[in-house]
């Protein structure tokens, strides 16, 4: 493989992970984790940040009445998870992988730090960011595009359940039609539901260049650091 990018952040959506088989399915994190090894061994410097809306989502209780902030707090756990089943597939995978979180939880993972995270990329392990920012109110997309600026990253690969950005909702409207390219300031504007109005300042603000995906197979990981997939690509122009 030929990769188009030197350090690429990752995002991994936890119901691309779930698969049709509960919380997690193995066979596919297994396939996931073999791709992310391959990417990493042929010299890409791979930062991942891992959804955990296939465990819980904030925003999405099923008919539960919690608080808010506690609600989000309950969503940074769920990427906890996630980022540490990544982790052991990873290592299984054989690749050296370090989780960070952006709240303290020492007794399982390493608090964030822009700098040590940096330098772990640079000696070749993967670095998973769990926690989103660390704050209730934040989505794990605003987590991904401040973690990639801080990273400083060459581009944002957003792996989701879907094949891109439409103009509606394409399950409730078949009519619905595929961007293959956007602006931030037009997700802004129409207030798009490709990512969250707060990582989409972000991302504009600091000039990243971002590729949403569908994460229908393993080997999409690969193709996208290839500038193979095919997907909505975001940026300012």
């Amino acid at each position: 493989m030929k990769p188009v990018y030197k350090r690429v952040l990752l995002k991994l959506s936890g119901e691309a992970l779930a698969g049709e088989k509960g919380i997690l399915d193995g066979q596919f994190l297994g396939e996931v984790a073999a791709e992310i090894a391959s990417c990493a061994k042929s010299g890409v410097q791979i930062a991942m940040v891992i959804g955990g809306g296939n465990i819980w989502r904030g925003a999405r209780q099923g008919g539960l009445q919690i608080d808010r902030v506690r609600a989000d707090q309950m969503g940074m756990l769920s990427t906890v998870i996630n980022s540490l089943a990544m982790q052991d597939y990873l290592i299984a995978a054989g690749v050296k992988c370090t989780v960070m979180s952006a709240f303290n939880i020492g007794q399982i993972c390493k608090p964030y730090s822009q700098y040590d995270a940096i330098d772990a990329l640079e000696r070749g392990e993967v670095v998973i960011v769990s926690g989103g920012v660390g704050y209730p109110y934040f989505s794990t997309d605003s987590g991904m595009m401040l973690r990639a600026a801080e990273l400083k990253v060459d581009a944002v690969l957003s792996a989701k359940n879907v094949d891109g950005v439409y103009d509606m909702d394409p399950v409730k409207h078949p009519e619905a039609k595929k961007y293959d390219k956007l602006t931030y300031t037009k997700i802004i504007a129409d207030n798009l539901c490709a990512i969250d109005m707060a990582a989409a300042a972000i991302a504009r603000d600091n000039g990243i260049y971002t590729l949403l995906f569908k994460l229908d197979k393993a080997s999409s990981i690969s193709d996208a650091m290839c500038g193979k997939a095919s997907g909505t690509v975001i940026s300012n122009e």
